[in-house]
């Protein structure tokens, strides 16, 4: 008896110190934020090999508040859907466009930035205006925005010598600068900041494709975590916090939620 009262004594011991085991940081929550690494400034590798951006500092943010587990998440563009699908992310939050097909594939949170899907070319080229892109070969990266805009101008498209598609838009700007291609069809800010960082001698045209609105999407059906995440961007918005880690990213705090 003396022996099972000791075993019973051992185990009720173990089990009451289990919930103080799961108050530790490795059982919080993770919020596993999906992204393109090569989609600077919204989220990018530094040479550190560390990841970085403002989209990835908003994030980070956000789950500190909402007292979750950060983690960043690198994702191939194009196989975004089944990463979300599949529960390898909690959500998709890089630059992401609220384009009115998507609308209906996740679920939202409001709009935080606009954008735009402009031309890049160099310096040099002759091209000045949407009609001087026929007859040439223009890159959009895959699964795109960008892609998206250029087949909602099915005349557009048509003009064009080849439509080239690259896994991202780095590879788009080794294709323009090497002269494989003679313009890409992007995101205005994260043209850019790249043309400001990089130095290289590209230039944005005037005339755009189309205009948009970057969001944070989330596997359809998941409106609590959408809700907890809009929730939270709406008090950083109000305390200044995300006005200055844009401010930090891009000199000013082109922002919209609260506006």
């Amino acid at each position: 008896m003396k022996f099972g009262k000791i075993v019973a004594a051992c185990l009720t011991a173990v089990m009451l110190a289990m919930p103080l085991t799961s108050c530790g940081k490795s059982t919080q929550k993770k919020f596993v934020v999906g992204f393109d690494k090569e989609f600077p400034p919204m989220g990018f590798v530094e040479k550190d090999g560390s990841y970085a951006g403002f989209d990835l500092d908003v994030a980070q943010e956000c789950a500190k508040r909402m007292g979750m587990e950060y983690v960043a998440q690198p994702i191939a563009w194009d196989s975004k859907d089944q990463e979300l699908k599949s529960g390898n992310i909690s959500c998709i939050w890089n630059g992401f466009t609220m384009t009115e097909e998507r609308k209906s594939q996740y679920e939202w949170s409001s709009a935080y930035m606009k954008n735009q899907q402009v031309v890049v070319v160099k310096n040099d080229s002759t091209v000045k205006s949407l009609a001087d892109l026929a007859g040439l070969k223009v890159c959009v990266q895959k699964d795109s925005s960008g892609l998206e805009a250029v087949e909602g101008k099915p005349e557009l498209k048509a003009s064009f010598k080849e439509l080239v598609q690259v896994d991202s838009y780095l590879n788009a700007m080794m294709e323009l600068e090497s002269g494989s291609v003679d313009a890409i069809v992007m995101d205005e800010i994260v043209a850019r900041y790249q043309i400001k960082t990089s130095g290289k001698p590209f230039v944005v045209l005037d005339e755009s494709i189309s205009s948009e609105e970057y969001g944070v999407g989330f596997l359809k059906g998941n409106t609590q975590l959408r809700d907890q995440v809009q929730k939270t961007l709406e008090e950083m918005a109000k305390d200044g916090s995300l006005a200055k880690i844009s401010q930090k990213w891009f000199g000013s705090d082109i922002t919209t939620i609260g506006k």
